[in-house]
């Protein structure tokens, strides 16, 4: 999988990711160190990386500051991800596998 280009690429990678979409939903608790909340659609990063981009965002009653966002399927579940710069931590709610 780490070969550039080459014939027959694209079946070799639906085979390799078969029943594995490559992204996954998650539920963010952002830093509730500022007032405004990150907008709908906004770059979620990891380590300056662009992995994914959010959903809808809200402040829970209970939880504080939270959003959706759909990131990489292989996204380590206790990395510390950014959005605009603010941190936040992930629920998982779709299994990695």
């Amino acid at each position: 999988m780490n070969k550039g280009c080459y014939r027959g690429q694209e079946t070799v990678a639906k085979v390799f990711n078969l029943g594995h979409p490559p992204r996954r939903l998650v539920l963010l608790h952002l830093d509730g160190s500022r007032i405004d909340l990150p907008k709908s659609g906004e770059k979620v990063t990891l380590d300056g990386k662009e992995i994914g981009f959010l959903g809808t965002v809200a402040r829970h009653h209970e939880l504080g500051p939270i959003a959706l966002a759909v990131i990489k399927r292989m996204t380590p579940a206790d990395a510390l991800l950014e959005i605009g710069g603010l941190k936040a931590t992930q629920e998982i709610l779709v299994p990695i596998d």
